[in-house]
């Protein structure tokens, strides 16, 4: 039998055509330097900022820094089983976390994994953590009010939805306690919480999520946690795992809050990633992209306009200061970057005077555009007497005779300073923060002892609540403060100011 050479090759050369075979092609690189936290990769030559690598264990990390010769990666775990000469894969995936209604109401950790004990989260969908912020085309004023339940802040720096607000203050002073209050007052509002903990403790986190089911709160929130013992990368990623969860509901026309606490830690976190990969140490050792860390992270929120769904998202960043010193590196970058600052005062919160808001230094850069029309004709001059108050009170102090201009400002500014007093989770509606302010400087409560305010005030909003429903959903819902409304209002008070001196 001869064998056809020609017939042979012509065979073979059909096969291979026929073939679909298609080699899988992976971009592999060697493990060159396990440092803490950190490895420096030799290889992996088409690899993307914010890839996902596999490492060995499997254990996962993110690629962040690409120098000519080398990949620095920051680890999710702690490494210790890694060495040198370790072969590595990268992914093809950039970074992404499951987003999603079944996120409702889960604590799940910065890459998006349940740590509530509730089983896994069944989401379908997924969204990168970095996300190219809206330009201003797609966005439209904030025009809509983002009640706190705070009466100092809903008064004097009102929030509106879509805008970025900051809390500073020293630690231990009521940042946190503003912002789990601002949660629970979204109660029935359609609006999704998102609480990031950057660097805390274990037990303030659970505490936090303790409080916040026990309100009812988490039926609408998410927690977020990286905590003080997980890796420094899960810390640094954890505020963009936030926003991304957040930004599902921005582009599906909806409305969320976002809390992160706090961006201090953050900034820690990333300083520690960036000097053990041996990035150049700029002022107070923070690499020279910090500013950048922040501002891509908060130009995120913002609100859309109606052409793209119209949904919004709400910043509050904390940022924790040393001894009143809002003039530090970080705290001035996030000042710049955002839309106002609530600044708690030590001195304030130590003399009782709670949740201690300096209105002086604290402002809202999107004002009364975010009040509610009441609101913002009751308490138009509440910050300016406030602050008149605060002058004259440092000069009472000194001065002998006073006139009776002087001692009538004093005793409204004593009894100011009662009324914005406000115990922890306890927000209240916009309606009675409006009669109590409204009380206040129209000279209602200028007969009523300072040390009785308090008790005034809770008795007015068990009135209001027994005999002037109507009333509240007018003051809450009307569009101008009318001289009807006011006589109305006026009426109401003054009718339980007379049962409650009778009482007495």
């Amino acid at each position: 039998m001869k064998l056809d050479s020609k017939k042979i090759t012509g065979y073979l050369q059909e096969q291979l055509e026929n073939l679909n075979f298609k080699p899988e092609t992976v971009d592999t690189g060697v493990i060159a330097l396990v440092g803490d936290g950190v490895v420096q990769v030799n290889g992996l030559n088409n690899v993307k900022m914010g890839e996902m690598i596999e490492l060995p264990g499997p254990s996962y990390g993110m690629a962040i820094n690409l120098a000519q010769d080398t990949v620095g990666c920051i680890l999710f775990s702690e490494g210790q089983d890694l060495k040198e000469g370790d072969l590595v894969k990268s992914t093809g995936r950039i970074m992404e976390v499951p987003v999603g209604p079944e996120l409702v109401g889960r604590v799940v950790n910065a890459l998006g994994q349940p740590v509530d004990g509730k089983g896994p989260i069944k989401s379908k969908k997924f969204r990168p953590i970095e996300h190219k912020a809206e330009g201003v085309i797609n966005r439209k004023s904030v025009s809509t009010p983002l009640q706190t339940g705070i009466k100092a802040i809903d008064a004097m720096i009102p929030i509106g939805r879509g805008q970025r607000e900051l809390i500073i203050g020293d630690r231990q002073i009521g940042k946190t306690a503003i912002a789990v209050d601002t949660i629970i007052n979204q109660k029935g509002q359609n609006v999704h919480c998102f609480y990031v903990a950057i660097g805390q403790k274990q037990s303030t986190i659970a505490t936090v999520v303790n409080k916040l089911q026990e309100t009812g709160a988490m039926e609408y929130t998410t927690v977020i946690v990286a905590g003080a013992s997980d890796a420094a990368a899960l810390n640094f990623i954890a505020p963009y795992t936030g926003c991304a969860m957040a930004e599902y509901f921005m582009y599906e026309g909806k409305d969320a809050l976002i809390i992160y606490d706090d961006l201090s830690k953050h900034a820690w976190a990333y300083r520690e990633v960036s000097l053990l990969l041996r990035r150049p140490p700029g002022r107070e050792a923070y690499p020279g992209d910090v500013f950048y860390l922040h501002s891509r992270l908060l130009e995120r929120s913002s609100r859309l306009s109606d052409a793209i769904g119209g949904g919004s998202i709400t910043a509050l960043p904390m940022i924790e200061t040393q001894a009143n010193d809002v003039s530090a590196y970080i705290p001035t970058n996030v000042i710049s970057i955002t839309d106002g600052q609530i600044f708690l005062e030590t001195e304030l919160f130590y003399a009782g005077k709670r949740p201690a808001v300096n209105a002086g230094i604290s402002v809202s850069r999107v004002g009364g555009a975010a009040q509610v029309p009441v609101m913002k004709k009751v308490a138009g001059n509440l910050r300016l007497s406030l602050a008149k108050f605060r002058e004259l009170e440092a000069f009472a102090q000194v001065g002998s005779d006073l006139d009776a201009q002087t001692k009538a400002q004093l005793e409204r500014g004593q009894r100011a300073v009662e009324v914005l007093k406000q115990p922890q989770y306890n927000p209240l509606p916009v309606a009675k923060q409006i009669a109590i302010i409204y009380a206040l400087n129209s000279g209602l409560l200028d007969d009523v002892e300072v040390k009785e305010v308090n008790e005034f005030e809770n008795k007015l909003y068990q009135y209001l609540d027994e005999k002037e429903k109507s009333l509240q959903e007018s003051l809450a819902t009307a569009a101008k403060f009318t001289p009807e409304l006011e006589a109305e209002l006026k009426g109401a008070i003054s009718e339980f100011k007379k049962n409650w001196s009778a009482a007495k």
